[in-house]
């Protein structure tokens, strides 16, 4: 990520790098500073907070590049450095980091839409963990012939599972027990839901935001339906649709859009349900290592929603990583047809993803995918099931069968 940015700073005076509390935002930050010299104002520390929201200017006029994290603490920041581009426009000048959505702040804080550069930092990627430096999205879209390998996977169910219940969180991959783990996640839950969603919004109901965000984590890698999860707590449908936006504002939660309602008539519109960290969500779900271990029924279903969970958040990391990545959406229509992640870039070529938790893949599987193949022709660059067995294969004309640890190995 820091080459990343690194780069962008070249071409972009303003950058914001948003996302979950607890990712590393700090970390690249200071890190940034230590080559840059420069230090790091750190609104989280009350004495830098109070100095900076009496005097802005004279903090944002210092030598660039000026580094700030948790701007939304002292949003007026935000007009500081608007007076500063009015006279100086040049790239790499300003550097922030913020743990809400700038849009979800109030109208007055978001002096700088249309003039900065927003990232998403999202919990580690597998292949950060494992420093891979592996890009499975870019691969798809230059039709690499490196993507069917007569290599076998030797990652198992079991293992599959410890890598999606640990999540990405570099505080929680820290801790050494399942136990340790849950009490992380415990504590990440009430501080952004009593912080971060209180420095947004004057909540009525503060007690049923951990009940509707364990009821929505029953409906990820699913069609998001928020009166369902309002009747089940008893809450208003019209309130919990502004409790969920809220939700997504501190990034723990992410619609995601249908995708070609203009291919067909009968394409669906509703978003789908996804979280931001598996281990988060594992843990919302109380699915334990062991639990998804057993052949339950239920279990299986669950596991099933929470790989299509894992994957997802893979691929769209590796997908933020690319120029030119326009849309991602997934495809459903009223006819059962149904692909679970449609990456699109800008040239108008299209990768389709669908997830299965079992080991073998039949024909039956590529049902939808051969569609959207034949609907869009030659934009369709490639579509992949991704499963848990341990060969890599050509199924048929740009349809492939790819392991899940392809993602990352």
């Amino acid at each position: 990520m820091l080459p990343i940015i690194g780069e962008r700073m070249q071409d972009e005076p303003v950058i914001i790098l948003e996302g979950p509390r607890s990712v590393g935002k700090s970390t690249v930050l200071r890190a940034i500073a230590k080559d840059a010299g420069v230090e790091v104002l750190d609104l989280d520390d009350l004495t830098t907070r109070e100095a900076v929201e009496r005097d802005p200017a004279t903090f944002l006029s210092a030598p660039s590049p000026v580094l700030i994290d948790e701007y939304q603490k002292v949003p007026i920041v935000l007009d500081a450095i608007k007076a500063e581009l009015n006279q100086d426009t040049r790239p790499g000048r300003f550097l922030l980091t913020g743990s809400v959505k700038n849009e979800a702040l109030p109208p007055a804080t978001q002096t700088l839409t249309g003039r900065v550069h927003r990232m998403i930092i999202s919990p580690l990627a597998q292949s950060e963990i494992d420093g891979t430096n592996v890009n499975l999205v870019e691969s798809l879209f230059q039709r690499s012939p490196r993507l069917v390998s007569s290599v076998i996977s030797k990652t198992n169910r079991e293992q599959y599972i410890k890598r999606i219940t640990k999540g990405g969180f570099p505080l929680a991959l820290e801790r050494e027990t399942p136990a340790s783990r849950s009490r992380w996640f415990n504590d990440y839950v009430y501080k952004s839901l009593d912080q971060d969603v209180r420095e947004i919004s004057r909540i009525r109901q503060a007690e049923m935001l951990p009940r509707l965000l364990v009821r929505l984590a029953a409906q990820t890698a699913q069609v998001l339906n928020i009166a369902n999860a309002a009747q089940e707590i008893g809450l208003e449908k019209s309130t919990a649709e502004n409790y969920v936006k809220l939700l997504e504002s501190v990034f723990l939660i992410q619609r995601l859009p249908a995708w070609g309602t203009t291919l067909r008539a009968r394409s669906a519109t509703s978003p789908k349900l996804h979280f931001c960290d598996p281990g988060l969500l594992s843990h919302l779900m109380r699915l334990t290592p062991a639990k998804l271990a057993s052949k339950n029924p239920s279990a299986l279903t669950e596991f099933g929603h929470l790989l299509e969970t894992f994957v997802f958040g893979e691929l769209s990391k590796q997908a933020t990583w690319l120029d030119g990545i326009t849309e991602i959406g997934h495809w459903r229509t009223r006819d059962n047809d149904e692909v679970d992640m449609v990456i699109e870039h800008e040239s108008g070529e299209v990768v389709a993803v669908e997830v299965k938790a079992g080991q073998r893949v039949s024909s039956s599987d590529f049902k939808s995918l051969r569609k959207l193949r034949d609907s869009l022709g030659s934009a369709f660059v490639m579509g992949v099931v991704i499963y848990l067995g341990n060969r890599s294969y050509n199924f048929e004309d740009r349809l492939l069968v790819l392991p899940a640890d392809r993602i990352w190995n």
